[in-house]
């Protein structure tokens, strides 16, 4: 079933769904778009919507120019405060934005489980030049303290936000080649993954400083590592994606030498993973050339129980939406994002009947 569908202004490349409960609504989507000629230059935006799933809606009802934008990661949910949008750029910029909304009549809605959409607008709080090479990835901490950073010249960033100030407390060379991930462990936030062109995919301490390596793997991906991200309901559990089509599950209980478990080819480069925000081992990836693909993983059983071949370009950006709606009668938690890159096309969909709860 689709929700909606719109065509951005450039080209899009990631989308997310708001985290904390009382924005559960909002779909953040950015841009980035290469202008080329003499003076080439990279533009982006971000655009907020309401997705509405009873309704069924996707309205559009903000957006801001930027630089051209490879990343956007909200804060963590339940950290309190304010949700905060951060988005890595080309400009080689980390920037920081909150969700400022009108308070005529907020908590009046909010006990009636709307989203007080009109109104609201991303302020920027914060902003920090991190490189003269580009800004590809970002992560938060679960306590939305700290927030890594993986550069185009292989350059792996700590940068605290303290007050809505940010910082960069650690830097160093983590990869040869563009570090397309970088990610806090959920569980140890203290270790931070990386993946990189180089097809390596590395975990680093951050106790110590400059960050020591804890392991290096480089002969299992192909090649270049695209994302990494830790289960939210297994602390022994990672998975990892590459241009090499495989989606990979990792058992981290030996964590100087974690051990490849499961390994599934989704028939183009994994971009993307998003775990369910309730359903363990149920994976939303986004496959570049092949579409998206909802996995299921259960012990060393890795099996594909839907596609969604609607977009007619690269595959970038999807995301699950939080909280549960009614349908039909019925509780069901399946509304899912998904962006394509050189069409410029922003979809909202359901999982199949069979899938949703």
């Amino acid at each position: 079933m689709e929700i909606g569908h719109c065509y951005l202004d450039g080209n899009p490349d990631a989308v997310e769904f708001c985290p904390h409960d009382s924005f559960r609504r909002v779909l953040a989507a950015s841009t980035y778009t290469l202008q080329e000629g003499d003076r080439p230059s990279r533009s982006g935006s971000i655009s907020l919507f309401n997705v509405d799933a009873e309704a069924p809606r996707l309205q559009l009802f903000h957006r801001v120019e930027t630089a051209g934008i490879f990343d956007i990661k909200w804060s963590p949910g339940g950290t309190g405060g304010a949700p905060l949008l951060a988005h890595a750029d080309a400009d080689g910029y980390l920037r920081v934005h909150r969700l400022d909304c009108c308070s005529d009549g907020l908590e009046d809605r909010e006990q009636l489980g709307t989203l007080p959409d009109e109104g609201n607008f991303l302020k920027e709080v914060s902003g920090e030049k991190v490189s003269s090479s580009m800004c590809l990835c970002l992560d938060w901490n679960p306590s939305a303290t700290s927030i890594s950073v993986g550069l185009s010249d292989g350059s792996l960033s700590i940068i605290s936000l303290m007050e809505s100030k940010l910082d960069i407390q650690q830097e160093w060379k983590a990869h040869k080649f563009e570090l397309w991930a970088a990610s806090f462990d959920i569980h140890q936030p203290q270790l931070v993954y990386s993946g990189s062109d180089d097809c390596k995919f590395s975990c680093w301490d951050l106790r110590d400083c400059p960050s020591n390596l804890v392991f290096q793997n480089s002969k299992i991906h192909k090649m270049g590592v695209c994302c990494i991200t830790k289960s939210p309901c297994d602390p022994h559990t990672l998975f990892t994606g590459s241009y090499d089509e495989y989606l990979r599950v990792w058992d981290l209980r030996s964590l100087t030498k974690p051990v490849n478990e499961t390994s599934i080819c989704l028939g183009g480069g994994v971009w993307r993973i998003k775990h369910h925000p309730f359903i363990p081992g149920l994976l939303l990836a986004a496959c570049m050339h092949n579409g998206f693909a909802v996995v299921k993983i259960e012990g060393e059983k890795a099996e594909v129980v839907e596609t969604y071949n609607k977009h007619g370009s690269l595959a970038y950006g999807a995301d699950w939406q939080r909280g549960h709606f009614c349908l039909e009668g019925k509780r069901k938690s399946g509304v899912i994002a998904t962006c394509s890159f050189y069409d410029r096309l922003l979809r909202v969909w359901m999982l199949g009947s069979g899938l949703a709860i």
